[in-house]
């Protein structure tokens, strides 16, 4: 399938870099770097990102111009499908979210010297970053309703809030900021992108929030964070005031093709472990797992279910590249929900082929089980995707499901 969507650049790259993570990165795979904090295994990561930069591979994201390799959007989902296959791919090219995402909106939207002092040390992966929207008191399903203040004071903005969610926030040098700038304006007009340093006065990680019983830190964390007349300069206002609902879009139409995409490398890999058990185990000494009906279901419908998915989202990627994030609307609602849903039911036949050791942490599956639930919900739930996508077809028939007689 690779072929059909094969450039010059492909052709040369995803060799070199499956080469690299199956040799480099695989063999952290240990029970230690899959069950503690991040931290544990952060310093070996950030020895084999200098490999990674003596290879001439890092920048993956990067037109030519700005120190990459000038992919487009369906080449680098090629790439990060990859990346994805171990757990610690896209963090060790520099390729991982939220940064990824904040250095293409910094790219695009920041002044000069913004973009001086936080983007190229985000490039060079010297610094990490953070992107600080979602609320407790509020849905997130619903980023227009957010009750984050940021007040003009002077040449500067004073934000009081209370965050949750923000990704990587535990040693990030600085959080992108979804604040109401004027409350008085229409809903998607009302919130602003405003860059605060971490080490800003009034700043305060209250925890690292449990996912499925574990809190990390470092890149893998999940902070609450409170924002206390934090003080930062008007000159930190990404593109404008009142464009943070729309730069948040923006920042989502690529996000989700990489996002997609790896949630296909991780379909991927899972669907080789399975494989690979299947072929190995015996029930008796005349029968092997892969004999059984049950689990050769599993397979034929894990193959189908990945081949489709990676059709659509390349496809998505596609359309993106050549006219824009807006006229792959539907596409983008509908990879979102249809690759997140598979790649949880191949991650749960994988386990289920593997039996008890498909629950314990000597293999891949239980970390991506219990990690991984949450790609149904950020980045928009399965059912807000589902709805949308839905009355744009509707739509299409006549029917403007948002009117009521």
């Amino acid at each position: 399938m690779e072929k059909l969507f094969a450039t010059e650049k492909t052709e040369r790259l995803i060799p070199k870099i499956r080469e690299f993570v199956e040799n480099e990165l695989y063999p952290l795979e240990t029970v230690e770097n899959l069950t503690q904090n991040f931290s544990h295994v952060a310093k070996t990561l950030d020895e084999k990102r200098e490999l990674v930069k003596k290879a001439g591979l890092w920048g993956l994201q990067w037109d030519a111009e700005n120190g990459g390799l000038g992919l487009t959007l369906c080449e680098f989902g090629q790439i990060s499908e990859v990346l994805a296959n171990n757990p610690f791919g896209h963090y060790t090219f520099n390729c991982q979210a939220p940064d990824i995402g904040n250095m293409e909106l910094i790219h695009k939207h920041a002044p000069k010297h913004l973009q001086d002092k936080y983007l190229e040390p985000l490039k060079e992966g010297n610094i990490r970053s953070c992107f600080s929207m979602t609320e407790p008191g509020f849905a997130g399903s619903n980023p227009t309703r957010m009750g984050t203040m940021a007040v003009k004071d002077g040449n500067d903005y004073v934000i009081n809030g209370h965050k949750w969610f923000t990704s990587s926030a535990d040693g990030a040098a600085f959080a992108v900021v979804m604040a109401v700038t004027d409350p008085d304006a229409a809903p998607h007009r009302r919130a602003s992108q405003i860059i605060v340093p971490t080490d800003t006065p009034g700043f305060k990680i209250v925890r690292n929030i449990p996912i499925m019983g574990h809190a990390s830190d470092h890149w893998s964390s999940h902070s609450e964070v409170t924002y206390h007349d934090v003080r930062v300069p008007q000159s930190n206002l990404i593109g404008g005031e009142g464009l943070g609902f729309m730069l948040a879009q923006e920042r989502l139409g690529p996000g989700r093709i990489h996002h997609c995409m790896r949630f296909i490398g991780i379909a991927e890999r899972s669907f080789d472990l399975m494989c690979k058990y299947a072929v190995s185990r015996q029930i008796d000494e005349d029968t092997f797992l892969g004999q059984m009906q049950s689990i050769q279901a599993f397979i034929a419908d894990s193959r189908a279910e990945i081949d489709a998915a990676r059709l659509m989202v390349l496809r998505t990627a596609r359309m993106i590249d050549e006219f824009g994030a807006s006229a792959a609307r539907d596409e983008i609602s509908t990879i979102k929900f249809y690759t997140a849903n598979m790649m949880l039911h191949v991650v749960d036949r994988a386990i289920q082929t593997h039996g008890a050791l498909g629950m314990t942490n000597d293999v891949l599956l239980s970390q991506w089980y219990s990690h991984e639930r949450a790609a149904r919900i950020y980045d928009g739930a399965d059912e807000v995707h589902k709805s949308a996508l839905a009355r744009s077809i509707l739509k299409k028939y006549g029917l403007d499901v948002k009117k009521k007689k």
